[in-house]
């Protein structure tokens, strides 16, 4: 399923709907991220399309007259990918190819493609593959069709078994022998999670292109690799760090998205074990996106999902030094303050206040606040060290030489 190859730019559009669930501006934000989906895929958008509607056709997704619209420009513009924001169903993408003439993908697809990519240990493959799997199963339709009808004549006729029976057939054989490879690398990561000692565990956690990885290299000074583009790690790294006297160990988990799909979580569980058997977690947050509320509400349910939402959490608010915000003149009194205005300041007043959740503002790039970041940290993690290891208590005695 996973293949090397080298990813040649294609031009593509971006197809999204304005509905009940989703208005104009969350419409929007969806496709500035299906847009970078895209770019990290390999692909370049082109064009936009966007329809009004209540709910998704559940025919064609978009409208006939929409989806003719989208096939004229296709034609007049040579483009060889049409790109849809919601996962579409088979027999929505059954009845779109009748009218586009180009490759049809939607957004769970896009993300599968960019984890083919990404996956480099036999791990991570395992996982995408069988998430590919599982995604193509009821999707193989019209993949064959020189062998997909039984033919009549004389001894032609019986029972027999279609060409789609054959692959459907194959397919599932490959995902029993997945999950069970899976379940082999399992037992294995959880021997190594058992090898690891009563060690405090810390794993970051957050949106993805949030700056995790980056964050760990500063603190870990290790090399994992980090790059501006979405699902940059898929492969869990931990590395053990010391923060002044309490050693410790920091996972670098896989980032979160917005409508991921079911098939992702599914598969990678075993991944999302680190985050299970964490006792602390630092939750990243790219400040500087303006939607970085939203962001953070999705990692939130993720993590119910999993349920770690109980888990001790401190709130790592990164890339300060790519903030800005808009301002509002002196004499203006019609344009009313709003989030978009506020400062640094502003929300670390907002964030700081909330008793329930620990905050810092932080650039792992710059390394701005990082001291601040270490001691804040390092306090949380004293937290669960005492209790571990009541009896050493003389470790957290800091001697000051008198002047």
């Amino acid at each position: 399923m996973i293949d090397e190859r080298e990813v040649i730019s294609e031009k593509a559009v971006l197809i999204g709907i304005i509905s009940q669930q989703q208005n104009e501006i969350q419409s929007t934000e969806y496709l500035d991220e299906l847009e970078f989906l895209t770019l990290t895929a390999g692909g370049v958008a082109v064009k936009r399309f966007v329809q009004k509607m209540e709910k998704p056709n559940p025919k064609t997704f978009l409208g006939i007259g929409k989806l003719e619209e989208v096939s004229s420009y296709i034609e007049a513009n040579n483009i060889g990918t049409a790109i849809f924001d919601d996962e579409l169903s088979p027999a929505q993408i059954r009845n779109i190819e009748k009218v586009l003439d180009c490759k049809i993908l939607d957004r769970t697809n896009l993300i599968l493609d960019i984890f083919a990519q990404r996956a480099q240990t036999s791990s991570a493959k395992t996982q995408v593959e069988l998430a590919q799997c599982q995604y193509l199963l009821p999707r193989l339709t019209r993949l064959w069709t020189h062998l997909d009808k039984q033919k009549g004549g004389i001894g032609m006729r019986g029972p027999g078994e279609t060409e789609i029976e054959t692959d459907r057939r194959i397919i599932r054989d490959k995902i029993f022998l997945l999950k069970k490879k899976l379940q082999t690398i399992d037992k294995q990561m959880g021997v190594q999670r058992k090898n690891r000692g009563k060690m405090v565990r810390v794993a970051l956690v957050g949106y993805t292109n949030v700056g995790k990885s980056t964050l760990m290299n500063v603190i870990s000074k290790s090399d994992v690799f980090a790059e501006n583009k979405l699902f940059a790690t898929l492969d869990t790294t931990v590395r053990k760090v010391v923060i002044k006297n309490i050693p410790f160990l920091l996972t670098d988990t896989v980032g979160f998205i917005r409508k991921l799909p079911t098939q992702l979580v599914e598969s990678f569980k075993s991944t999302l074990d680190e985050v299970r058997e964490a006792d602390l977690l630092l939750h990243v947050v790219d400040i500087s996106h303006p939607n970085f509320e939203d962001h953070i509400a999705s990692v939130n349910t993720i993590l119910a999902d999993i349920k770690c939402a109980d888990k001790p959490t401190l709130m790592v608010f990164n890339k300060i030094d790519a903030y800005s915000h808009e301002t509002i003149d002196e004499d203006d009194i019609v344009t009313e303050r709003e989030k978009k205005h506020y400062t640094l300041q502003d929300w670390e007043k907002t964030w700081m206040n909330d008793y329930e959740v620990e905050s810092i503002f932080i650039s792992a790039l710059n390394k701005d606040n990082l001291e601040d970041f270490k001691e804040r940290a390092y306090e949380e993690i004293k937290k669960i060290h005492i209790k571990r290891f009541p009896y050493n208590d003389f470790l957290y005695y800091e001697y000051k030489e008198e002047e």
